[in-house]
């Protein structure tokens, strides 16, 4: 009498080595496209900081008076610094998602064994790579027009890897819903662009008018921006640790958000 065949027991597979190949590859693909084109996408931001700097440091500087002892020059510096890292994380995410889906070859990205996380993870760290790319350009570029004192780096590197977390996600975001080029051109003009002028870059919140101060406050772009400006001058209109808390939630709430559509395959899987 033959024994009957045991049958054979599922033996788990330890995960390989390489599971993040897919995550490298695909962040090593979103590095290489914007940087084979950096003159558009790095030069040009930085040159249009500058513009910026030029025309408002000369027609304002010695007329508008923020902080004790602080040239309007030196105040516009760092605002200008993180409202270019802001646009530009956002473009890169928005832009990558958008012309993938216009041209056809998203389908190459979902066919691969990449989980929601790890396709989220490569766009939004290309971003905040890209935004730090042309904040240091605009930095590096401005530093001759004024003295500024980075007097607490440790706070203006966790408000400039935030703001850029949190615009690489809306990025994502707004390329997940967006269908056609003019969809996403509207996103950013009617949103980003209005969120980020309106953030204190140019000016100080508390000279503004009590109703248009409080309305400030509503806008999460002002904690950034804020922030981001005590890291250099000590001095901020609100307290960097609330702002920071802020942020983080914004941020928490945005990446969770942009995780289960990318889970479901909103609008990314027909």
């Amino acid at each position: 009498m033959q024994n009957a065949e045991r049958p054979t027991e599922a033996v788990a597979l330890p995960r390989p080595a390489s599971a993040w190949t897919g995550f490298a590859t695909l962040l090593y693909k979103e590095l290489l496209r914007f940087w084979k084109v950096s003159f558009q996408t790095v030069a040009a931001p930085v040159l249009t900081a500058v513009l910026y700097l030029l025309i408002f440091g000369h027609v304002l500087e010695g007329r508008v008076q923020v902080y004790d002892r602080l040239s309007y020059t030196a105040f516009l510096v760092p605002g200008l610094v993180m409202m270019s890292m802001l646009q530009n994380a956002f473009a890169n995410s928005s832009s990558s998602l958008i012309q993938s889906k216009v041209t056809g070859n998203l389908v190459f990205v979902l066919l691969t064994p990449l989980s929601h996380v790890e396709f989220f993870g490569a766009y939004v760290v290309a971003s905040i790579v890209r935004g730090l790319a042309v904040g240091a350009g605009v930095l590096l570029v401005t530093l001759p027009f004024g003295a500024v004192p980075v007097q607490h780096p440790i706070w203006a590197a966790a408000f400039a890897l935030g703001g850029c977390a949190i615009l690489g996600t809306m990025g994502l975001l707004a390329g997940i819903w967006a269908e056609k080029f003019d969809q996403l051109a509207a996103f950013q003009s009617f949103i980003i662009m209005p969120l980020t002028f309106l953030a204190g870059v140019f000016y100080s919140i508390h000279s503004l008018p009590a109703f248009w101060e409080r309305a400030s406050r509503l806008n999460p772009f002002f904690y950034m921006i804020d922030g981001f400006r005590y890291g250099f001058f000590g001095v901020s209109d609100v307290d960097p640790l609330a702002s920071l808390a802020i942020v983080g939630v914004f941020l928490a709430g945005l990446a969770a958000i942009t995780l289960g559509l990318l889970k479901t395959g909103y609008r990314l899987r027909h």
